[in-house]
Order: structure tokens, then C-alpha cells, then sequence
């Protein structure tokens, strides 16, 4: 048994940690490649205190935890460390397939707008939050327009894409940046699209006979069942589910955000506005798929996540721990991108026009929820009850939906009138 060997504080260093003579902590490890790395801090743990007039850094300990991350999910560490984004976008940029003239305005506008300032942080330091900064800067004090932003971002997002894929870093920091930035300002906001009946039925056909994805089924049936945004859906408990009076109880948000120390983490949110707290009657099909998970965990173990005191969560990762947006949107890219495959090969078999899924997220499943409401909109179902159901603020919002689908209709009516009328 190796021997223990302790700090100037008199705590037990793990295998791989050191601490100098200068009281400098040191921590060593094999890289990917097999080549000796080392990584040095003043402070083991996150609660020591930089040492005066030595550099604040990461506690080795945070460090350590990263660098086993990334070797898990092959990420190259010291590559990503050392690679500046001006580096990076000089080689990504020669090798994409563009047009001279797109790759001209490219490395025109990145010259312009990001070289002197996000171009010289090395890749593994750039957050989300610094993209957003990015972005709001180029709105307000160079007064840059939507078109003009989604050039930035168009150069911007398959950057960060690529080394994503090139195992440089774990996750695109411009991802849901210009979502976040059009929901926030007076733009033009493009319409979410729902699943016709039809796409709808196929992506839960598919998933309900799929020995891959079938694990899904409960989760979906839910989502698409009730209408509730993604996170209080994440966030459901056992004890919120009324299964005598078929009632689910809308009272709070499972949240996965960066924080103020700059670390991603979930959190427990109350809803935005009064709207929000409300009961969500349960079809038998969503009563049935939540008893079908209850069971399933009964021998694969349930979920013990405890965040912000609210335990007993309903659905979990395949670690047991609660679900992402991100994990769902994932899995259901996935899985319309492996249907539509297998639906195309099949219906030029069968000489017919494949029906193909569009591309669509976990958002797309709450305005589907919406959209079918409203298309069965009858006396025992009227806006007020959609809005309530919903959690809409706002019935505008609920307006939106319904007349879209209004207006569809009569645009049907008139095609069928067509020629039935003495006009001339």
C-alpha cells in the first residue's frame, strides 16, 4: 500500500498531487498521447486563499476534475489551451468549401469584428457568455442588424463546430446565443413550427417500435401530452403527479445555466409569472406512460438527485441523474434524422412520397401540444382553458397559435368553394 503523503496543512494529497517547497501545488498525468503533463496552482481546494502576489487561479482539485473530463469524452486538452481562435479560424477557414467571395467576407468580417478581441482568447477559455457579449456589443455601439448578426454567427458557430468535433472542446459556446439575443430584442421573430398530425404520429410510431430508442417513449408521451415547457417537465416530481384525480402540478422549473462563478449547474426556479403555477389534467396515455416509468424504476433504481432541496424527480439519465434539454434535443435529432433515412429508403421501395419528419427540438413538442388543442377547439375547449393549460401570460401568445391555424382554415374553405360560386 503506497505510503500517504500530506500538504503544509496537514491534508492527506491524492495519487498524481504534489505540493513544492514554495507551497505550490502540482498535479501530474498522462495525456491521451502518453506524453507527461503537469498542471500547478496555489490552492488545492476551492475554499483555500490565494497566497499574496501569486497568480489566482483554478484550485488543482477543479483542475483535476476537468482533465478527467476531457479524457473521458477525448477531449485534447493541452491542444485547446494552447490554440488561440485566431489560430484556429486561419486553418478552418482555408479548408471549408466556400465560394472566393464568401471566404472573402468571412475573413473580412472576422478581421474587422473578432480578431483583436475574441480571436486572442485560447479556445478552452471562451464561454457562452463571452460570444453573448460579443454579439450585444456589435448591436449596440456598432448598431449591427439581424442580417448582419447572423453573419457573425454564421462564421462564429461552425468554427467552434469544428473543434467540437476535432475533439479541441466539449461544447459549442455560440450555441443558443442568437436564439437568446432574438427573444430579448425587437426583432422579427421567426414562427415556431408544430408537427402536423401526421409527422407527429410517425415520430412516436417510430420511437414506440424502436429497441434503441422505445426508453424515450414515457418522457415524450408526457411532454407531447401536457404541453409544459421542457424544464417543468425535467423538473417533475413523483409527488406532483395526482394520479387518483389525473392532475399534474405545475409549480416549478429545472433550470441548467451558467452561474456567477462562471460553472454551468441546475437549479430550481419558481415560474416567471402567476400563469405558470397551475394543474395540467392527465390524458390516461400520459397517466399510463408516467406508471410505465415508475415501474421501470422500481428494479433500475430511481432518481436520488437532490437539487436545491426538491428530490424525488421523475425522469433520469441514463447515470440516474436528472434530465437536460440539451440530453432530449440530442436524442431527438437522432432520432427524425435516423427515421427519415430508413422512411426514404422505404418509400422510393414503394414508389410514394416518403412523409419525412422535419427538423424540430424539445420546444417544438409544447407547440405541437398547443397546436392540436387549438385545431379541436370546440364548447368543452376554448382559449381561456388553452391559455390556463398552457401557462401563457399573455392570451396573446395563445392567439398567435390559433390564428395561424384559422387562417389556414379558411384558406381551405376558399379552395373548396372554388367554382361553386356565381361570381361573372
Amino acid at each position: 500500500m503506497a505510503q500517504k503523503r500530506y500538504d503544509n496543512r496537514n491534508r492527506v494529497l491524492r495519487n498524481g498531487e504534489y505540493q513544492k517547497s514554495s507551497g505550490r501545488y502540482e498535479y501530474r498525468y498522462i495525456d491521451q498521447k502518453g506524453v507527461s503533463r503537469s498542471v500547478y496552482s496555489w490552492r488545492l481546494t476551492e475554499t483555500d486563499i490565494t497566497p499574496p502576489r501569486k497568480e489566482h487561479t483554478e484550485c488543482l482539485r477543479e483542475m483535476e476534475k476537468r482533465i478527467e473530463r476531457d479524457r473521458e469524452d477525448g477531449i485534447n486538452t493541452v491542444a485547446a489551451q494552447r490554440t488561440i481562435l485566431n489560430d484556429f479560424f486561419a486553418v478552418y477557414i482555408e479548408e471549408r468549401p466556400l465560394k472566393q467571395s464568401t471566404r472573402t467576407n468571412y475573413k473580412y468580417m472576422y478581421r474587422k469584428y473578432i480578431s483583436n478581441g475574441l480571436g486572442k482568447k485560447k479556445l478552452s477559455s471562451i464561454k457562452y457568455s463571452d460570444i453573448k457579449k460579443l454579439y450585444h456589443s456589435l448591436i449596440d455601439e456598432k448598431g449591427f442588424k439581424p442580417n448582419s448578426m447572423e453573419v457573425i454567427n454564421t462564421i462564429l458557430h461552425p468554427i467552434f463546430e469544428t473543434a467540437v468535433r476535432d475533439d479541441y472542446i466539449r461544447k459549442n459556446p455560440t450555441k443558443g446565443v442568437m436564439s437568446e439575443i432574438k427573444s430579448r430584442r425587437d426583432w422579427d421573430k421567426p414562427k415556431r413550427k408544430a408537427l402536423t398530425e401526421e409527422q407527429q404520429a410517425a415520430f412516436i410510431d417510430y420511437v414506440a417500435n424502436s429497441k434503441v430508442y422505445k426508453h424515450w417513449m414515457p418522457v415524450f408521451t408526457v411532454l407531447l401530452g401536457t404541453g409544459c415547457r421542457v424544464g417543468e417537465i425535467i423538473g417533475l416530481r413523483w409527488e406532483d403527479c395526482d394520479f387518483e384525480n389525473k392532475l399534474i402540478s405545475i409549480n416549478h422549473n429545472l433550470i441548467y445555466r451558467q452561474q456567477d462563478s462562471g460553472k454551468c449547474e441546475f437549479h430550481i426556479t419558481t415560474p416567471k409569472t402567476k400563469a405558470g403555477v397551475r394543474s395540467v389534467p392527465m390524458f390516461d396515455e400520459v397517466k399510463e406512460a408516467l406508471i410505465t416509468e415508475y415501474n421501470y424504476q422500481k428494479f433500475d433504481g430511481y432518481n436520488h438527485t437532490v437539487i436545491d432541496g426538491y428530490s424525488g424527480f421523475i425522469f433520469k439519465n441514463r447515470f440516474g441523474d436528472v434530465l437536460s434539454a440539451h440530453c432530449i434535443n440530442r436524442a431527438i435529432e437522432r432520432i427524425y434524422k435516423e427515421y427519415n433515412a430508413e422512411e426514404t429508403k422505404t418509400a422510393q421501395a414503394e414508389g410514394r412520397t416518403p412523409l419525412l419528419i422535419p427538423h424540430f427540438t424539445v420546444h417544438n413538442l409544447r407547440h405541437t401540444f398547443c397546436t392540436r388543442l387549438c385545431e379541436n377547439q370546440g364548447d368543452e375547449v376554448t382559449l381561456k382553458f388553452i391559455q390556463e393549460i398552457m401557462g401563457h401570460a399573455d392570451i396573446s401568445t395563445t392567439l398567435d397559435v390559433y390564428t395561424d391555424l384559422t387562417t389556414q382554415k379558411k384558406q381551405q374553405a376558399f379552395v373548396s368553394l372554388q367554382g361553386k360560386i356565381k361570381l361573372t
